[in-house]
């Protein structure tokens, strides 16, 4: 039986920091037992273009949404301890650890291994190619709404899964 948890960020500009929003599923014995989706207002609700363009997710969307520090918790009670897989583990991981870095939360508390596990390489290293989430979703007949938080981590996990399988 397997349990981990899938997460996926959107950010606001290029800085790592920037995080806007965050989904979160929680898979218990191959089963997704819990969905966790905010918006997260960055730090100085400062946006890019690209990325607006990429996500859709405005200056305006997170004006009033909480800051990073004000959905930690969440994000801790589901992540500490537990296997974490993304897409694109450096990216996500490196996400985490920089906006925890600015709020000055320490990462070490959640006990992570210093990598998580990414289906992207795991798909490669099968075979599979084009390897980006969209083109993995519709590859295996996932449903996704590509680059909103919770369903890229709600394919995510449905890919690991689908992996442990073997297919």
């Amino acid at each position: 039986m397997e349990n981990f948890v899938a997460i996926d960020f959107e950010t606001a500009n290029n800085y790592r920091n920037s995080a806007c929003a965050v989904g979160i599923v929680t898979v218990t014995d191959n089963v997704i037992t819990d969905e966790f989706h905010t918006l997260i207002q960055p730090p100085l609700n400062q946006y890019n273009y690209h990325n607006i363009m990429v996500h859709g997710i405005r200056p305006e969307d997170t004006i009033d949404a909480p800051t990073f520090d004000d959905v930690y918790f969440e994000i801790k009670n589901r992540l500490q301890n537990q296997i974490v897989v993304a897409h694109n583990e450096s990216f996500d991981r490196s996400v985490l650890r920089k906006t925890m870095e600015y709020y000055d939360l320490n990462y070490s508390i959640l006990n992570l291994s210093e990598k998580w596990q990414c289906t992207y390489r795991i798909l490669k290293s099968k075979g599979i190619v084009p390897t980006k989430l969209s083109d993995c979703a519709k590859r295996f007949n996932l449903e996704l709404n590509h680059h909103e938080a919770l369903s890229d981590a709600r394919v995510c996990a449905q890919l690991y899964l689908l992996q442990q399988l073997n297919f």
